[in-house]
């Protein structure tokens, strides 16, 4: 026996059908909260003429990144930051076993392997 999946998008608004290639998905945002709408052709030209005034007075903003990094800005392996401590001590540089490196100390390690 087989099984078929019909997908139909369907105007969030006035709930008509729509054939295929029809009508849109309308993604847009507002105090901080994304949306979006499945709308007939009409219906999505109606939305965007209804906020045609807004947005003609707005300012775009940048988009942010959602998964932003919290790690290092750094890309160097650990153990290489591990070397880097070692040979800052051998030269005489109080450093911490733990943290931020400075960045004239990764320097100078770096212009002294290089």
């Amino acid at each position: 026996m087989a099984r078929k999946v019909i997908y139909q998008l369907v105007d969030d608004i006035d709930s008509s059908s729509l054939a295929e290639g029809e009508g849109e998905t309308v993604q847009f945002a507002l105090d901080g909260t994304d949306y979006e709408i499945d709308l007939s052709d009409a219906n999505a030209k109606k939305l965007r003429d209804a906020l045609a005034d807004y947005v003609s007075a707005a300012r775009t903003v940048a988009k942010t990144r959602k998964n932003k990094s919290t790690g290092s800005n750094s890309s160097r392996p650990k153990r290489d930051l591990a070397a880097i401590r070692a040979w800052a001590r051998a030269e005489g540089h109080k450093i911490s076993d733990r943290g931020r490196i400075p960045g004239s100390i990764i320097e100078d390690f770096e212009a002294a392997n290089s």
